[in-house]
């Protein structure tokens, strides 16, 4: 497996965001310049956590920058009366050496708090998310327990990865996958045809607020098929992860898809080979696997025709690699699915509907 990578991979600094999110935090200050993570950073004010920066300057690049710490951590309390807060580094405040902390015992401010001291120079974005969790567990916010618990889904889910995902190869090429008529219009004859299959959601976080709709539907249009759908909408997690997945459960039991239950939205690394156990057992001719199709590992649907789903351009080849047949591309999923609270129709789920009309 290759040590060094030629696309882009995710930031740690990000995964310390999002991490935060998930922990309900309510401000997040990147303690950095003002261009650090931006875009990430504006989409997460769409899912209700403000962002701040604290916009070092060059002269501050060398004298530092815990004053503008410290006030913008007075301007968050007074401004937003968060529940929480935390303080997230970045390449610039590690360089210069900055004492996070430091500034946030200086700033007289009363908000629960928590300090990340983080960078993007880390070879495994999931520094960011293990980072934030170790000051929270410190802070009480989760128990010890779900601290091992999260460590072991980080080492599970960055193993999928290098082995059949993103992390595979030193490049990928970004491809948009199979047309979705096409694969559409099989996954329905499949269905259609009397055959055994699964429909499985697989899904990272908020990510199934649209996968979700993939399996409504496949249900949609082929109610009476042979179909046994999974789902790993479970209660466990933190806080912002455990609600999503009881929304996501309510929703797609009231709109009649009968679901077995296997894991949590934060498990889809560590499922494979539950999920892959459950699909001999089930012994279907056609899977339509919708989230981290690859968590799952190939010697459990190996000459089972596969229909897969994922939102990352950079997973088509290796999903190919592994016998998928069929692999479709939802485009800017994050982005849509971000501060939603109700299941959102993807692309390939109206191109489903659509042929049955």
């Amino acid at each position: 497996m290759p040590t060094r990578f030629m696309h882009p991979r995710p930031s740690s600094i990000v995964a310390a965001l999002y991490t935060a999110r998930d922990l309900e935090v309510g401000v997040a200050i990147l303690h950095g310049p003002s261009g650090c993570s931006f875009k990430h950073a504006r989409l997460l004010e769409e899912d209700g956590m403000r962002v701040l920066t604290t916009a070092l300057a060059d002269n501050e690049f060398i004298f530092g920058g815990q004053k503008a710490l410290e006030s913008v951590l007075r301007y968050a309390e007074d401004q937003f009366k968060p529940k929480r807060m935390a303080v997230i580094g970045t390449c610039v405040s590690m360089i210069i050496g900055e004492d996070l902390q430091a500034a946030i015992d200086s700033a007289g401010i009363t908000t629960p708090i928590i300090a990340v001291d983080i960078h993007a120079g880390y070879t495994e974005n999931i520094a960011g998310v293990l980072s934030t969790l170790d000051a929270a567990k410190e802070a009480g916010w989760i128990s010890e327990e779900e601290l091992a618990r999260q460590h072991r889904l980080m080492e599970k889910a960055n193993e999928v990865e290098k082995l059949r995902g993103a992390a595979s190869q030193e490049y990928l090429e970004p491809l948009r996958g199979d047309l979705k008529h096409i694969a559409a219009q099989r996954l329905i004859a499949c269905a259609r045809s009397g055959k055994k299959g699964v429909a499985i959601l697989n899904a990272k976080k908020e990510t199934a607020y649209m996968f979700a709709d993939e399996l409504i539907a496949l249900h949609d249009v082929c109610p009476d098929a042979d179909i046994t759908y999974i789902v790993n909408v479970d209660s466990r997690g933190l806080p912002k992860v455990r609600n999503d997945a009881q929304r996501i459960r309510d929703e797609m039991t009231s709109r009649g898809v009968p679901l077995e239950v296997i894991g949590a939205l934060d498990e889809y690394g560590a499922n494979g080979d539950i999920l892959g156990a459950r699909i001999r057992e089930i012994t279907p001719s056609f899977a339509f696997i919708v989230g981290v199709p690859h968590a799952i590992p190939p010697e459990y649907t190996n000459g089972i025709e596969c229909f897969s789903v994922t939102n990352g351009p950079r997973q088509v080849a290796p999903l190919h690699a592994i016998g998928h047949e069929h692999v479709l591309v939802e485009i800017d999923l994050h982005p849509k699915t971000l501060g939603v609270r109700d299941i959102v129709e993807s692309e390939f789920g109206a191109v489903l509907r659509s042929l049955c009309r």
